[in-house]
C-alpha cells in the first residue's frame, strides 16, 4: 500500500515500534531540527508539505503476543508495525508533540488548572492519540503508541526522560542517541516557550495542526519480508543520508531472505544480524560526548577480516564486490555477442598496471557462491569486535583490562595510534594472545611512533601497508607477536646507524624550526605535548606520591599552547630581572626562549596570568595568579631545583630532559656536546 498520509492518519489505531537493530535517534539540532522547525513555522495554513517516506512492516502475531503491556489494545483494533524507514522524522514529530503537551500543561498550572484545548482537543486526548494509553486497572500500565522495542537501549530513556514515566530502575543507559533525544525535547520546548505570552496558545495550536494534518508522509505498508529490505535500501531518504553501516545491515538481512533454508534458520540468521547491529550502535554511541565513527570502525574490521587494500575502498568491497545478491542467487549465463560501444576519453584509452604495462580486458567470470556460513561468521566477528574497538579508544572504562593494558593504550591514544588501530584490534580478537604479549606489542608500537614519526619525522603513512597487511594474519593466528615486533624494529632501522640512533634527522628538523616556520624551535615540535606529558608522568612516578595530581591530558591537549605550555624565560622579557643574566645572549634570545629546557607543562591554564613576570614571582602563589610551587610535578621540580632562572638553568634542565628521553625510548642522543647542539644552547658558557 502506498498513500500520502498525515500524522493523525498514520497514528490511527496503530502501534509503532522502532526495531532494536535500527540506529538510535541521530538528528542533530543543526541542521535537522532547525530545518524541521523552520519548515513548520513557515508553512502556510492549509498548505500541505511532503515530508518523506514512511516504510512500515506489520508485526507478526506471534511477536505481538510477547508485548505484554500492549496486547490489550488489540481489542480496540490497534495493529502493531515496525518502522523500517522514516524513524527519524516520526520520532522528531512525537518529541515535538510531547513538548507541546508539557508546555500547555505548564500554562494550565499557571492558570489555576483551567483546561486548555488545542484545536478542540484536550491534552489527555492528544496524549492518548500519540503518546500512551493507560489500561483500566489498579496497576495503571502504560501502553505506548510509539516507541522502541523493549530491550533497545533508547527505550527506557524515551519513556522516562522524554515521556516522563516514573522509573524504578537505575539501569538507564545513556548514549549519543539518548543525548539527541534529550536535546530535541529541549530544543522544541525552548522554542515553544519563546513565543510571546499574548499569542503563545494561538501559535502552538497552529504548529500542532500543521504537524498532525499538513505534513504528509508517503506511507508504505510492506508485507513481504524481502521487499522490506529492498525498499529500505533503494528508497529516497530525505532525512539523514543512510550510512555505509546501515546499508550493510540492510544488505545482509536482504541476502538472508534469498537463501533456500528453513524459516527457522532464516529467523536465526536475521536475529543474529539484528543483535550484531544493536551491539555496534551501542558501542559506537556509548560515549555520548565522543561518538565513534562508523566508517573508521567498518574499515578497520574489513582490514582484519578480509585483508588490507589500497586499491578498493572498504565500502565498495563490502557492498559492491563481496555481499552481492548475485553470489547467492543462481547465476545464469548470458550470451552477448554484440560489441560494446564506449565513449573514449583521454583517461580511458589505455589502462596500466603498476609496472606501466597495458592491461587487456578479461571476459567476466562467474562470481563465487556466497555460503550462508560466510554471512554468519562475518556477523559474529563484527559483533565481537565492536566492544574491543570501543575499548581501544576508552581503555579506562573496561575493568577486564589489566592496569598495564590501560596505561599503554592510553599512551597510544595520546601519541596517536594512527594506522596501528586495526592491528591492536586484531590483538584482542585473537584470544590466544596473552596480556603480556599485548602489552609488549603496545610498548613497541608506542616507541616506533615516537622515534620514527615524532623524532625522525617520517611521513605519516610510512609502514602503513605492511602493518595493515599483517593485521589479518594476527587475527587468524598466522603470525605471532614476536615476529610483528621484529618487523616494527626492522622498520625503525632507518633511524639508526650502526645500532646508534641517528639523531641528525631530529636535529635537522629542529634547525629548520629555529630558523624558519615561525622560528619557534622545540615549541613548534609536533611531539612536544606528548613528550612533556610523559616527562610529567615520570616525575609523578618518581615522587612516590599517592595522588592524582598529574596533569589532565584532555585539558592539556585541548587548550591553547599559550595557556598550557609556559616559556619560563618569557617571549617578551621586559622586566629588569631578566636583563642581567640574559643580556650577554641578546642576539641568541630566540634559541633560549624556545629551547626544550625553557618549556614547562602547566597543571592548569594560567600563562596569561603569569605573563612576563620574573622567575621569583612565577614561583609564588599570589592572588589571581597561581604560581609554580603548587602546580604540576614539572612546575614543582623547577621550583625546587632552581633558585634563579638563567641561561645555564635552561641548558641544565634541557640536558636532564634529554637524559629522560634517552632512557624512556631506549635511544642515544650522543655526548653532551651533541645534546647541546640539539638543544641549540651550545653557545651558553
Amino acid at each position: 500500500m502506498n498513500e500520502l498520509r498525515s500524522l493523525s492518519e498514520i497514528f490511527n489505531h496503530k502501534l509503532l515500534r522502532i526495531p532494536d537493530y535500527q540506529r538510535g535517534y541521530a538528528w542533530l539540532v543543526d541542521p535537522h531540527l532547525t530545518d524541521f522547525w523552520e519548515d513548520l513555522i513557515s508553512l502556510a495554513d492549509e498548505k500541505k508539505h511532503y515530508t518523506g517516506v514512511l516504510s512500515l512492516e506489520e508485526v507478526k502475531s506471534n511477536v505481538f503476543d510477547t508485548w505484554i503491556d500492549d496486547r490489550w489494545l488489540a481489542a480496540k483494533s490497534y495493529r502493531p508495525y515496525y518502522i523500517v524507514d522514516g524513524q527519524q522524522r516520526i520520532t522528531t514529530a512525537i518529541i515535538l508533540i510531547q513538548a507541546i503537551i508539557e508546555v500547555v500543561e505548564e500554562m494550565q498550572s499557571k492558570n489555576n488548572d483551567v483546561l486548555i484545548s488545542i484545536n478542540y482537543s484536550e491534552i489527555d486526548e492528544i496524549r492518548k492519540a500519540y503518546i500512551f494509553q493507560i489500561k483500566n486497572s489498579e496497576v495503571k500500565i502504560r501502553s505506548y503508541i510509539f516507541g522502541y522495542e523493549r530491550d533497545n537501549p533508547s527505550n527506557e530513556f524515551l519513556r522516562t526522560r522524554i515521556f516522563n514515566e516514573l522509573s524504578s530502575s537505575d539501569n538507564r543507559i545513556e548514549t549519543l542517541y539518548t543525548l539527541n533525544l534529550e536535546n530535541a525535547k529541549k530544543f522544541f520546548k525552548d522554542n515553544l516557550l519563546a513565543f510571546p505570552e499574548s499569542e503563545k496558545l494561538k501559535r502552538i495550536e497552529a504548529i500542532f495542526k500543521k504537524l498532525t494534518t499538513s505534513l504528509l508522509f508517503n506511507e508504505y505498508i510492506i508485507d513481504d519480508e524481502m521487499d522490506v529490505f529492498v525498499a529500505f535500501e533503494t528508497m529516497n531518504n530525505r532525512g539523514k543520508k543512510l550510512s555505509n553501516l546501515e546499508l550493510l545491515k540492510n544488505r545482509l538481512i536482504y541476502l538472508s531472505t534469498l537463501y533456500i533454508i528453513s524459516e527457522d534458520e532464516q529467523t536465526i540468521l536475521r536475529n543474529r544480524i539484528n543483535d550484531c547491529w544493536k551491539e555496534i550502535y551501542f558501542q559506537l554511541g556509548r560515549n555520548k560526548h565522543k561518538p565513534l565513527n562508523d566508517d573508521e570502525y567498518l574499515r578497520a574490521h574489513k582490514t582484519i577480516y578480509f585483508g588490507f587494500s589500497t586499491k578498493v575502498d572498504y565500502s565498495k568491497f563490502l557492498l559492491k564486490e563481496f555481499f552481492l545478491s548475485k553470489k547467492v542467487l543462481e547465476q545464469v549465463r548470458i550470451e552477448n555477442k554484440i560489441a560494446q560501444i564506449v565513449e573514449i576519453s583521454d583517461d580511458e584509452i589505455m589502462d596500466e598496471d603498476e609496472n606501466g604495462e597495458e592491461v587487456t580486458s578479461q571476459p567476466e567470470k562467474p562470481l563465487p557462491h556466497l555460503p550462508v556460513e560466510d554471512i554468519e561468521n562475518y556477523v559474529v566477528s563484527l559483533r565481537s569486535s565492536a566492544r574491543h574497538w570501543y575499548n581501544t579508544f576508552f581503555p579506562q572504562e573496561n575493568k577486564d583490562l589489566t592496569y598495564e593494558e590501560q596505561v599503554w593504550l592510553n599512551k597510544l591514544n595520546r601519541i596517536g595510534i594512527g594506522y596501528f588501530r586495526p592491528l591492536i584490534l586484531s590483538a584482542y580478537m585473537n584470544q590466544k594472545i596473552s596480556t603480556g604479549d599485548r602489552v609488549l606489542l603496545f610498548k613497541n608500537i608506542e616507541r616506533f611512533v615516537f622515534v620514527a614519526f615524532r623524532l625522525s619525522q617520517a611521513k605519516s603513512n610510512y609502514g602503513q601497508n605492511e602493518f595493515n597487511n599483517i593485521a589479518k594474519s594476527l587475527y587468524l593466528g598466522n603470525i605471532g607477536i614476536k615476529e610483528i615486533i621484529t618487523r616494527i624494529k626492522n622498520r625503525m632501522a632507518f633511524t639508526f646507524k650502526d645500532g646508534v640512533f641517528n639523531y641528525y634527522n631530529f636535529k635537522n628538523y629542529l634547525d629548520n624550526k629555529f630558523k624558519y616556520y615561525g622560528q619557534d624551535g622545540f615549541y613548534g615540535w609536533s611531539g612536544l605535548k606528548y613528550f612533556l606529558y610523559e616527562y610529567e608522568t615520570y616525575l609523578f612516578e618518581s615522587s612516590m606520591q599517592n595522588t592524582e595530581k598529574i596533569i589532565d591530558w584532555s585539558k592539556f591537549m585541548n587548550t591553547k599552547d599559550t595557556e598550557t605550555i609556559e616559556h619560563i624565560y618569557p617571549q617578551n622579557p621586559n622586566d629588569d630581572c631578566w636583563k642581567l643574566d640574559f643580556e650577554p645572549y641578546s642576539d641568541k634570545r630566540n634559541f633560549l626562549v624556545n629551547s626544550l629546557g625553557n618549556l614547562l607543562a602547566l597543571s592548569q591554564p594560567k600563562n596569561s596570568s603569569l605573563q612576563n613576570d620574573c622567575f621569583e614571582m612565577k614561583k609564588q602563589d599570589r592572588k589571581g595568579a597561581h604560581g609554580y610551587f603548587n602546580g604540576s610535578f614539572s612546575e614543582i621540580e623547577v621550583t625546587q631545583k632552581y633558585i634563579k632562572w638563567t641561561p645555564q638553568a635552561i641548558k641544565h634542565r634541557g640536558l636532564s630532559m634529554l637524559d629522560f628521553m634517552e632512557k624512556r625510548w631506549n635511544i642515544s642522543l650522543g655526548d653532551e656536546k651533541q645534546k647541546l647542539e640539539l638543544l641549540h644552547v651550545d653557545f651558553v658558557e
